[in-house]
């Protein structure tokens, strides 16, 4: 029988991401911005976590994971845009589990991500997750992302 705390989950790096309704349970990375700019790990099947953002159960601040749209399949988060409001996240870390519930999923524009990242990406607001991907392949490039903001579950 399995017994699960109802204490708070503690703030970790993440070592794994679930996204059930989705099919996705991978590896997370800690992974820095080149620029301004993150780049997901070069393995499309693995996500990675910003790593000088808050950690996943932190009372405060955006957790930010991104990772790949393989545009012919193969990425961990090819349906990321797909995902519905109210749809279970798990991310685990080495202090324990911390469930999410997903509140929006949006698809931006390059133009219009970059002009509302500070608001997506905040450090100060109450503590969430923000899953970031490519959308909209041209053929030659994305054209958007798609955001995912999910508060921890109650």
């Amino acid at each position: 029988m399995e017994v699960r705390s109802t204490a708070a989950p503690r703030p970790g790096n993440p070592t794994r991401l679930a996204v059930p309704s989705l099919g996705i349970s991978t590896r997370v990375l800690a992974i820095r911005a080149r620029g301004a700019t993150l780049i997901p790990p070069s393995n499309p099947q693995l996500v990675g976590w910003w790593s000088d953002g808050a950690q996943p159960g932190a009372a405060k601040g955006s957790a930010v994971i991104t990772g790949h749209t393989v545009h012919d399949g193969g990425g961990a988060f090819d349906d990321l845009d797909q995902l519905k409001r109210g749809a279970a996240v798990r991310v685990t870390t080495k202090q324990g589990v911390t469930d999410y519930v997903v509140t929006s999923v949006t698809t931006y524009r390059k133009k219009a991500l970059a002009k509302q990242a500070a608001r997506l990406f905040d450090q100060s607001v109450p503590g969430r997750l923000v899953l970031v991907t490519c959308e909209d392949w041209d053929g030659t490039a994305y054209l958007s992302n798609a955001v995912v903001v999910a508060v921890p579950k109650r």
